[in-house]
């Protein structure tokens, strides 16, 4: 019988591979950023806010915080590395308007993130309470993100019309929510429970819509295509 620490650390790695991808998902995005040197009509939001997203749990899986969570915070490091570079190429070839709001969000969360870890670390004592203060921003946090793609489900639901909501990036968040839940599981943490049970259920949401609305979408022109295909996600989320 595999023992349980064995299969959590193999369910972590596969968690691990599938957030990557999900990650690694809007670099055709920047690089024809980079080759149109003009950002577009693309937004930074998401990504401003996955960076957050990203510190956040890192922080949550600390050995002060919440032990025995390297794997949390090996996807949530390496996300936030790929997230901070997606805001760094928006930066360089965004207007000077953005840039500056660009500057002043990373600069609120960097300030967040030093209050909340003198927070953690002088008012929090032991790992259980830590878990607790930290996780319950985790989730909350995970919950508002969450809320992005209601927005593409109501215009699916509207238009009748699936053209703007990717299968496989719906399958992959699927994957990914079923994946880190079942990682919950094995050695219980309601934190990342709640928070990838709300991401699987976005998921599946995603996926039934497909299904009913494939063919009722209609067929896109080849000039069409290719905008969809540039067009990015509407958010990244984090690992777990």
């Amino acid at each position: 019988m595999v023992n349980p620490d064995t299969a959590r650390t193999i369910v972590g790695i596969i968690g691990n591979i599938i957030s990557f991808g999900l990650f690694a998902s809007p670099i055709p995005t920047f690089v024809q950023i980079v080759k149109k040197k003009n950002v577009e009509e693309f937004k930074p939001d998401p990504y401003l806010a996955t960076v957050l997203n990203c510190m956040m749990w890192v922080l949550y899986g600390l050995p002060f915080v919440h032990p025995d969570s390297l794997l949390v915070v090996t996807i949530n490091g390496g996300g936030f590395v790929i997230e901070l570079t997606y805001v760094a190429i928006f930066f360089v070839y965004a207007d000077s308007q953005k840039r500056k709001r660009i500057f002043l969000w990373l600069l609120f969360e960097a300030a967040f993130m030093v209050i909340m870890f003198a927070i953690t670390m002088l008012v929090f004592h032991g790992t259980k309470n830590r878990t607790l203060f930290v996780g319950l921003l985790c989730v909350v946090l995970n919950i508002i993100m969450y809320a992005a793609p209601l927005t593409v489900i109501r215009q699916v639901i509207r238009t009748k019309s699936v053209k703007y909501m990717p299968f496989p990036l719906s399958l992959a968040n699927f994957a990914n929510g079923i994946v880190w839940s079942i990682y919950a599981l094995i050695k219980f943490d309601h934190n990342i429970l709640i928070s990838n049970g709300l991401g699987a259920l976005s998921g599946a949401a995603q996926l039934i819509l497909y299904a009913t609305y494939y063919k009722s979408t209609p067929k896109a022109e080849d000039g069409e295509k290719e905008k969809q295909q540039q067009k990015p996600p509407e958010v990244q989320l984090s690992g777990v």
